[in-house]
């Protein structure tokens, strides 16, 4: 049977003034101060939590995380049940790197003393998916840095497909780059050496390539180029669904229809020749209409149009100093050294720089257009690394495209799941273009999504792995998948997620836990009722009440008895 403990409380006072207005009917002046004197000794003793020490402060609630693991031991499970019925202004002393962030949400905010520490600690970083045709980076950071150590990244079958070295100097984070040649999912393998070429550490890395969704893009030039005819190439090897048109003189054209119609096209290419012979106000209303605009700068002549129609300050530039205003930038190891246009853009008005090479040189500018945007490219002589440098040529062109398209229509985009599902500990899954209460299926389990307000554009839905490996997805006829790791992978790695998620902890116990209520509010009685009761048991130990309710009790017996 449960009783509401405020009514213990208020029995307990009640009785004592009960009590002491029939002594004080007949008279009795003491024995009903005695009487009084007990009933609220006894509601305040009822009042203070049982965590008070003898100094009448609230003591610190012991979390030993130290080798913590999804189930945590007997000691610290029963210290976390305690955790709730905490006051909220109890001190939480965690030893070790915490708990799981799934851990955490579950536990209400206090106050923690904890000393972080970095030793031994990994962090990972990498997509889980990945388009067909650009580069998968694997990036490790170490708590403490280290001279001579080595990062491999392993195919399924053992074979070394990247390596990435620190050498003599003292290094935090390495980082490796590898292109997957077709489509498929694969579980690779990170391994770590130290200086010694020992096995510092090894898991999984799992990753899932996806067939690219091809580019739709209308490519307009006023003189046949080798860029151009480079672009082209490019293009077309990356299935990009392309309508291309070259001007070759003053009656003729030449064209290239797409292999299917552009429903939705990403992206506009148009050198600044064909722009200047009359094509601009064409492309202009198409980037009024939300078509981004890319601008080959290289052929550009007429300085007076782009001022007057865009506001863009365009400068010669000199032979001179040519050699000096090249742009070097660094791909894959490689450094692709481009020649600037021979009119160079001056950043100013609505016109910013939005790339620059690894000398801090401009080479790629921006300004918005109504619902668009227009970029304008500053280099040229491309066409010269299609041979020497054709892989570190495609990745420029894939960061240019990135930057200057926009993003393909996709019904469900999936977001990427917690940074390592682990069995047993809960996970939640979200996904872009889905309704809340719409069915998703995680593996064979049927579930609902759910709005998060944390995520307006997107729904959730959260569940417990049962085993490590794949797990399928799928919803509204759209399929994923989300690697679960075994409890045994990456120990150095899951402490540095408990670290990073006690440390979240940390900085929200800093914070107000919630706003009061207003007085008078049907919630502000409860309130101020625990604040009144928290109040007690600071002010007076546990001890000290209980040692008065019994001298009370004891006197007043013993004047009875007289």
């Amino acid at each position: 049977m449960n009783v509401d403990i405020n009514l213990l409380y208020a029995g307990a006072a009640l009785a004592g003034t009960a009590s002491a207005l029939l002594y004080l009917r007949g008279k009795h002046w003491a024995d009903a101060a005695l009487a009084f004197a007990a009933g609220i000794s006894l509601a305040a003793l009822l009042a203070a939590p049982a965590t008070l020490t003898a100094s009448g402060s609230a003591g610190p609630l012991a979390l030993d995380t130290t080798g913590a693991g999804i189930v945590p031991s007997d000691a610290l499970a029963s210290a976390l049940a305690q955790l709730p019925s905490t006051p909220r202004n109890a001190l939480i002393e965690i030893k070790g790197h915490g708990l799981q962030e799934a851990q955490w949400r579950d536990m209400p905010v206090r106050r923690v003393q904890w000393q972080p520490s970095n030793e031994g600690l990994l962090w990972l970083d990498f997509p889980r998916t990945l388009p067909l045709g650009r580069s998968f980076a694997l990036t490790v950071r170490r708590g403490t840095p280290q001279a001579g150590w080595r990062l491999q990244l392993l195919a399924e079958n053992g074979q070394l497909l990247a390596e990435a070295r620190a050498g003599d100097a003292v290094a935090e984070a390495l980082s490796v780059q590898w292109q997957p040649p077709m489509a498929e999912t694969m579980v690779l393998q990170a391994r770590l050496l130290d200086k010694d070429g020992k096995t510092a550490a090894q898991g999984p890395v799992p990753l899932r390539v996806l067939d690219a969704i091809p580019l739709q893009v209308q490519g307009r030039f006023g003189a046949p180029s080798f860029d151009t005819r480079v672009l082209n190439q490019l293009l077309t090897d990356s299935n990009s669904i392309i309508d291309w048109q070259t001007t070759l003189g003053k009656s003729l054209t030449r064209s290239e229809e797409a292999r299917a119609p552009l429903v939705h096209p990403n992206l506009l290419v148009a050198d600044a020749a064909w722009l200047e012979s009359g094509g601009l106000r064409g492309a202009l209303a198409q980037a009024a209409q939300g078509m981004p605009v890319l601008v080959l700068g290289g052929n550009a002549g007429d300085a007076a149009l782009w001022q007057r129609e865009l506001g863009l300050k365009l400068a010669p530039q000199s032979a001179t100093t040519e050699r000096e205003d090249m742009r070097h930038l660094l791909l894959s190891g490689a450094t692709l050294d481009f020649a600037a246009g021979a009119q160079i853009p001056a950043a100013g008005g609505a016109w910013q720089a939005f790339a620059r090479d690894k000398d801090g040189k401009p080479w790629l500018w921006q300004r918005e257009w109504q619902k668009g945007r227009l970029l304008w490219l500053g280099v040229r002589d491309w066409h010269r690394h299609a041979i020497s440098e054709p892989a570190a040529l495609g990745q420029w062109w894939q960061q240019v495209l990135d930057m200057a398209a926009l993003g393909s229509l996709q019904k469900v985009r999936w977001l990427e799941a917690e940074p390592m599902p682990l069995p047993g500990l809960r996970t939640e899954l979200c996904a872009q273009g889905v309704a809340a209460g719409g069915a998703v299926s995680v593996g064979q389990e049927a579930m609902r999504w759910q709005a998060r307000s944390e995520r307006a554009d997107a729904a959730c839905v959260a569940f417990w792995p049962r085993a490590a490996g794949w797990l399928a997805l799928n919803s509204q006829d759209t399929e994923s998948a989300v690697f679960v790791y075994s409890v045994e992978d990456w120990p150095a790695w899951q402490a540095a997620l408990r670290h990073d998620a006690t440390a979240r902890y940390a900085s929200r116990s800093a914070q107000p836990v919630a706003r009061l209520p207003r007085a008078g509010s049907a919630a502000a009685a409860p309130a101020a009722v625990a604040d009144t009761q928290q109040a007690w048991a600071c002010a007076v130990p546990r001890w000290l009440l209980g040692l008065a309710f019994a001298s009370s009790l004891l006197l007043l017996w013993w004047r009875e008895r007289r």
